[in-house]
């Protein structure tokens, strides 16, 4: 009943589906822009990591095309020709770097099918790395979950920490694209918890550490602060 309860306070306070709609767009662009970098590394690890590393970044390949297509039932469970799916690379090659990204790759594809406990599992299971732009969103996706399953502490925790990750990556410790996004979603969750002190630190600390991202700029964090001051 609590976790019903949860999700009812998330669903009323987002109107989820708009919610989520806005961004999985930022966190599928995030992902997005390093395939070809994460592609090129896994070329490389070909060479390095012997026969198991090739053969499972070679069957991740395909599931990569299916993603970035939108077709994640094909991406998560296999074509039928040749290519398994997430799910079995993820299994059969759970020690290796591929067998990582499968993981990450098959709770993203759960998550916009919408079916939060599986996405929270694999999600759960991905290894971030150092990487400034995959890991953070990922650690923001698995926020995103736990706020669908209504673990809404542990969303607001994640979120934080994706802000954080993105931010120790930027050269002047603020990553003004993702991380205002990643911590705006956690006072949003905050509010919807009736935590209005905490969410309002939360728009105060944004806009004063990233004085150059749109949220700032456009002064559309004033409109959450004046909200979360009243």
């Amino acid at each position: 009943m609590a976790n019903n309860n949860g999700q009812a306070t998330f669903d009323a306070a987002f109107k989820s589906q708009e919610f989520f709609d806005k961004n999985k767009k930022i966190l599928l662009g995030a992902i997005i822009a390093v395939v070809v970098i994460v592609a090129g590394y896994f070329c490389y690890s070909a060479f390095i990591g012997g026969p198991r590393e090739e053969k499972a970044s070679t069957a991740l390949a395909r599931g990569q095309e299916y993603f970035n297509a939108e077709q994640f039932d094909k991406a998560l469970n296999g074509d039928g020709a040749g290519y398994t799916g997430f799910v079995k690379i993820a299994d059969d090659y759970s020690s290796t770097d591929a067998g990582n990204l499968a993981k990450l790759y098959a709770g993203l594809s759960y998550a916009y099918l919408g079916k939060w406990s599986d996405a929270v599992k694999y999600l759960e299971d991905y290894s971030p790395k150092g990487d400034a732009m995959v890991s953070p969103a990922a650690i923001e996706a698995l926020g995103n979950a736990y706020a669908h399953v209504g673990q809404i502490d542990k969303a607001v925790s994640k979120l934080q920490e994706a802000a954080d990750k993105a931010d120790d990556k930027a050269e002047d410790g603020a990553n003004n694209s993702l991380s205002p996004i990643f911590r705006l979603q956690a006072g949003e969750l905050l509010e919807s918890q009736g935590k209005k002190a905490d969410a309002l630190k939360v728009y105060q600390d944004i806009k004063k550490k990233y004085v150059n991202s749109q949220l700032v700029q456009s002064n559309e964090i004033d409109k959450y602060i004046e909200r979360a001051s009243n």
